[in-house]
């Protein structure tokens, strides 16, 4: 009997996470936790409902909802499921009923103490600890039971605590929020799947229309440009004065036309064996006295272990000065940016960090598009041009800001085994 109790139940904890799956347009959690908080409150209404009486308790799934709402719809989609739980059982009552208020509170406490942590670690380890989570609410209330009896004058047994009916329970609650964890998993690496689709269609079509662009205007400046510099040598007085300065102006506009031209296509001129740990270090000491110039400190810490991309070593130094130097300017005198690199999973994991102003999600979500800059004085190209080589290298790069508090850069490149045969240049030599 309670095994069909119990598998009725895991379809239960299944049935809101597929039924989130079918939501239209944006099914990202973010952007529908308190959906998602309802979709898993019935869910544990329902389980709570049709819970298993066995020796004067109530043996259900309820909190495997819980835990899913808390770590993964956040604090409101939480308290929704939490509240339907304590109603509901309150409602049906009965004798062991302040025995689940403190279970229900140990699953609460264990949720919340995980939930800030819960993002930072990699999906299977979200998956093992939302199985943590319920391990946790079944030995409480293995703990409950236990008080339960001895107050009862009915301690527990040895046939008891090995009885089926128990070792069921445990398993299938087990195995339900992991089938469940697993599948809010695809769901969220499918939407950044999908993301990341739309995100290379808008790429390659900005990137053919910057192509067109610069080719077209690119010719006859060049010609102005040569009939400027000849009328600059042989003029005089405030003339010369001008044709300067619109020479300068020209070069200006040549530099913002290569970058449209590197946006639509990085041309990799001279693919070699390079290692990440010194062109880190390069860019550290030519950007040192950039932010120095603005009283930023520029700090490194480089992994020990000499991590290698195979690729064009001007171009991986081009996106991530690029990187570095809007992390300094965005920083205020005084502030701090810092540039980590270490390998994670076979992948080099470099980090630029500054404590400057942040972004709003607004702006957060603009990054990348062509045009779009928080600078006073920008062309919004130096950043689409960073995300578009680390694209070629298949790289990928994340950004995370809080207002007033600043922005960090996660680039996850590629390694490869062999290492560098290339010779240190001289600003190496400088910084170390």
């Amino acid at each position: 009997m309670i095994e069909e109790k119990l598998l009725l139940q895991a379809l239960l904890i299944l049935a809101p996470v597929l039924l989130f799956s079918l939501l239209p347009e944006n099914r990202r959690l973010e952007n529908n936790s308190l959906i998602f908080g309802i979709f898993q409150g019935g869910a544990a209404f329902l389980c709570v409902v049709f819970s298993y009486q066995f020796e004067g308790f109530h043996w259900d799934l309820r909190f495997v909802p819980f835990v899913l709402a808390l770590l993964y719809g956040g604090p409101g989609a939480g308290l929704i499921v939490f509240s339907v739980i304590l109603i509901t059982r309150t409602f049906i009552g009965g004798e062991a009923v302040i025995y689940s208020y403190f279970t229900s509170i140990a699953t609460v406490v264990f949720a919340i103490f995980w939930y800030k942590k819960f993002w930072a670690y990699t999906p299977s380890n979200r998956i093992k600890l939302a199985i943590l989570g319920s391990v946790w609410s079944i030995s409480f209330s293995f703990g409950m039971f236990a008080t339960f009896r001895t107050l009862a004058g009915k301690p527990l047994n040895k046939d008891l605590i090995l009885s089926p009916d128990i070792i069921l329970f445990g398993v299938i609650s087990i195995v339900g929020i992991g089938f469940a964890a697993r599948l809010i998993e695809e769901i969220i690496e499918r939407e950044k799947m999908r993301d990341d689709i739309l995100r290379s269609e808008k790429l390659n079509t900005m990137g053919e229309l910057a192509a067109s662009f610069a080719h077209e205007v690119r010719n006859p400046l060049t010609v102005v440009k040569g009939f400027m510099q000849l009328m600059h040598q042989n003029e005089t007085g405030k003339n010369h004065e001008y044709l300067t300065l619109a020479l300068s102006e020209v070069g200006r506009a040549e530099m913002i036309l290569s970058d449209y031209l590197n946006f639509a296509k990085p041309q990799f001129h001279k693919i070699e064996e390079c290692s990440y740990n010194e062109a880190l270090s390069e860019i550290i000491a030519l950007l040192n006295p950039f932010a120095a110039k603005g009283g930023v400190a520029l700090d490194g810490s480089l992994s020990k272990e000499h991590l290698h991309i195979e690729t064009d070593r001007n171009q991986l130094k081009q996106a991530i000065v690029n990187l570095v130097k809007n992390a300094i300017e965005a920083t205020q005198e005084g502030g701090l940016v810092s540039i980590r690199l270490y390998n994670k999973e076979g992948q080099a994991v470099i980090e630029i960090t500054d404590t400057g102003r942040g972004m709003t999600k607004e702006q957060l979500s603009r990054i990348g598009t062509l045009f779009y800059t928080t600078k006073e004085r920008g062309t919004g190209l130096g950043t689409c041009v960073s995300l578009r080589i680390i694209n070629e290298m298949g790289g990928r790069a994340f950004y995370s800001s809080e207002l007033e508090k600043g922005t960090k850069v996660t680039l996850l490149m590629p390694i490869t085994k062999k290492g560098c045969s290339h010779q240190p240049h001289s600003v190496l030599e400088v910084a170390k």
